[in-house]
Order: structure tokens, then sequence, then C-alpha cells
């Protein structure tokens, strides 16, 4: 083997898993009101991935803001509107939705995105389902 074909493998191997793999990722949101007849499953792209952090050993001796860790979140973005479908005439039958053009390791921030993840909350119909691709 040649040393520049060890060398490339090498920097492959030491520096391949610790560069951010954070990008757009294709994602089914379910969404469904009291008052409408069926259950609209969109499918969007959302930010997902790892992101490198440190944790320091000295948590008790740093500011709280030199703990943040890094998350994968939107770089751009842009949101879109679905029509829920069966909804009746007294009801808004709109839902806004965030598509990820575009991501970057970062802070998260709670004015868009959901910092913490709720396990209790799952992701599927309980009525009859549309799908949506838009």
């Amino acid at each position: 083997m040649s040393p520049f074909f060890v060398m490339s493998l090498l920097f492959g191997l030491i520096f391949g898993h610790t560069a951010p793999l954070c990008a757009p990722s294709e994602y089914t949101i379910h969404v469904e009101k009291r008052e409408c007849a069926y259950c609209l499953a969109i499918n969007t792209t959302i930010c997902a991935g790892f992101c490198m952090t440190r944790d320091s050993n000295g948590k008790k001796l740093l500011l709280k803001s030199a703990l943040s860790q890094n998350v994968c979140t939107y770089k751009e973005m842009q949101y879109r509107t679905a029509l829920i479908p069966g909804c009746p005439h007294h009801t808004l039958p709109y839902y806004s939705y965030p598509v990820a053009l575009s991501c970057r390791c970062g802070k998260c921030n709670t004015d868009y995105s959901d910092c913490v993840r709720d396990r209790l909350r799952t992701n599927y119909c309980t009525k009859p389902q549309k799908l949506c691709n838009l």
C-alpha cells in the first residue's frame, strides 16, 4: 500500500467519527384534531444527527452557559401549512409545520425547537389516516 493511502485511511478513521453528522432527515408527523374525522400523516424533513460536544469534569467551577451542549438544529427552515381533512366548518383545519432546508450544530433555540424529548408522546394516528406529501 502507498503511504498516501495509509495516511488517508488513518485520517478518515481518526477524524471521521468526530465530524458533525447533522443533516436534514426525512420524518413523518401525525396530526389530528378531536373535532376532525381524519388524522393527517405529513412527510417533512427535520434536523437530526450527531454533534460533537464536551462534558467538563469541573461542572461546579464553570458557569451554566459554559456547560450547554450542542444539538443538531435548524440553520435554514421554512414553514408549510397543511389542511386536515374532515373538519367541521367551525374548526380551523390548518396545521403549520417546519421543513428543514439545512442544519447546523449549535445551542437549542426554544423559539422554534423542542429541546426536551417527551417520552410519553407518541407519533401515531388514532383516527383513519390521510397522507400528505408536500
